[in-house]
């Protein structure tokens, strides 16, 4: 299928006209005709988890921020975001934002970082999401917030000069040439990543002191901790067996439990990784990105860079082990799963199914329904495996006009406990609010999967939806954006 076959969601004009594409395309993917309201609806009704209950079933997924100060503090622009979170109407705040323990382990030189000064203005972000869902809601009964904590690894970038300063953990063929790595790119010490996840704890006490509810122990998107999982070919206590790729949460575990006892904590996981993806190299039609091909990897069988992966077909998925880490996180007492796909740097097909893609990125390789579809199966077989955790599931902003029918029919044949918002959430913050309360859906706000929210950003630029958010259409940065959009065709 190429990309001039995929019907595109917007013509769809029923949840019927959307089964029927759905039907066309192979998926088995469930869809309510009538989506209801309030909390008797399935998305409506609250979930206890721990100590928690949580309101309803939508949730805000903790997106990477660009949009900060120097500094690692909340910008303006970071604050008019979190209010827009508290707006939404979601009770379940995954993380906020993927928070930085430290200066070194920024994705980029505008990301929010967890330091003493940095403490204030944190704890500042979460008040005015709260007073936010107070003003949308009435109330934030059901609220839950917690705050993602990260080191970014081999994907750092922390300085405003615009080079990578990346920390890995062992050298990964395809992606040291990808990202051009030297021959002496820093490699962690074991003895660095004991000081790290003391770092760790730190960050964690000062988010309790915040008041977030939970720390994100953050495990996907090729960033460090992500790739512990697949650091098979690093030795010491850290690489090698399974055991030894998840001494990281463990000792992570342990460390917040022994110093702030009553903080909860959940782990956002890359259940699934394939193979990088580049653009079709034979590709030639003019001012369009080729179509994703996976990069070469015959020489590299059993393929052992990937967690998740089929080792000897890592184009595919083997879950076993994805199951057996979730045994560890069973085991050290964590209840809040979020499952996410691969990695935006390498895959981002995996991860956001999307119809356009990111200027440095490729054309969709299948209909991106397949992608969300991939998502869906991967929660709900992992829900089935281990029914006693809760999980929230990802990629759902593709569904658009349909998401609701979708989320609601999910949530209702216990496929996910929880439905992430990503980017939808940037172009129309207050959908989960309009749903609960059965009013209709703004479809002029509805994300298109344009990925300016991703082209802008690996660019340089703040974070936002520069389409339909007129906070950024009218920027001076949109003109900036469509040049080099233009460009990137071009080039």
């Amino acid at each position: 299928m190429k990309f001039g076959d995929f019907v595109k969601i917007k013509s769809l004009q029923t949840a019927a006209g959307f089964r029927d594409n759905l039907q066309r395309l192979g998926l088995a993917m469930p869809c309510d005709d009538i989506v209801g309201s309030g909390p008797t609806s399935p998305l409506g009704a609250e979930l206890k988890v721990g100590p928690f209950t949580i309101g309803n079933r939508f949730a805000i997924q903790p997106m990477e921020g660009w949009d900060g100060e120097l500094d690692g503090k909340p910008s303006p622009n970071t604050i008019r975001r979190w209010r827009n979170f508290g707006l939404s109407g979601a009770k379940m705040i995954w993380g906020g934002e993927a928070v930085a323990v430290r200066h070194d382990g920024r994705a980029n030189p505008n990301q929010l970082t967890m330091t003493a000064d940095n403490q204030a203005s944190i704890a500042a972000l979460r008040e005015t999401l709260v007073a936010a869902h107070r003003e949308a809601m009435g109330d934030d009964r059901g609220l839950v917030i917690g705050l993602q904590l990260t080191h970014s690894g081999r994907f750092c970038k922390p300085n405003d000069h615009g080079r990578m300063e990346p920390s890995i953990l062992y050298r990964h063929p395809i992606l040291d040439r990808k990202f051009h790595l030297k021959p002496d790119v820093h490699v962690f010490t074991d003895g660095e990543i004991h000081a790290l996840i003391d770092d760790y704890v730190v960050a964690a006490r000062r988010a309790w002191d915040c008041g977030y509810q939970f720390v994100d122990l953050k495990h996907c998107h090729g960033y460090l901790g992500h790739e512990f999982l697949s650091a098979r070919s690093r030795p010491g206590e850290f690489g090698g067996s399974l055991e030894n790729r998840t001494r990281f949460l463990r000792n992570l575990v342990a460390g917040i439990r022994a110093e702030v006892p009553d903080m909860e904590m959940g782990v956002r996981l890359s259940a699934l990784d394939f193979v990088p993806f580049k653009p079709d190299p034979n590709h030639d039609v003019p001012d369009e990105l080729g179509a994703g091909v996976p990069d070469d990897y015959a020489q590299l069988l059993p393929y052992q860079f990937g967690f998740g992966t089929d080792q000897n077909a890592p184009v595919g998925a083997d879950l076993a082990e994805t199951r057996a880490f979730l045994e560890v996180v069973r085991s050290l007492g964590i209840k809040l799963v979020n499952i996410t796909l691969g990695s935006p740097y390498y895959n981002p097909h995996v991860t956001r199914p999307a119809l356009y893609p990111p200027s440095d990125g490729y054309q969709p390789p299948e209909d991106p329904l397949i992608g969300v579809m991939r998502h869906l199966e991967t929660v709900r077989d992992l829900k089935r495996a281990f029914p006693d955790l809760a999980f929230m599931g990802s990629g759902y902003t593709y569904l658009q006009e349909f998401l609701p029918n979708v989320a609601q029919a999910v949530v209702r044949e216990g496929w996910t406990d929880m439905v992430g918002l990503g980017r939808m959430v940037l172009a129309y913050p207050d959908l989960p609010a309009d749903v609960l309360a059965g009013r209709p859906m703004q479809r002029k706000r509805l994300c298109r999967t344009f990925s300016d929210c991703t082209t802008g950003p690996r660019n340089g630029m703040v974070s936002g939806c520069y389409p339909l958010d007129a906070h950024y259409k009218k920027s001076p940065q949109m003109v900036k954006l469509t040049q080099i959009k233009k460009a990137a065709k071009l080039a």
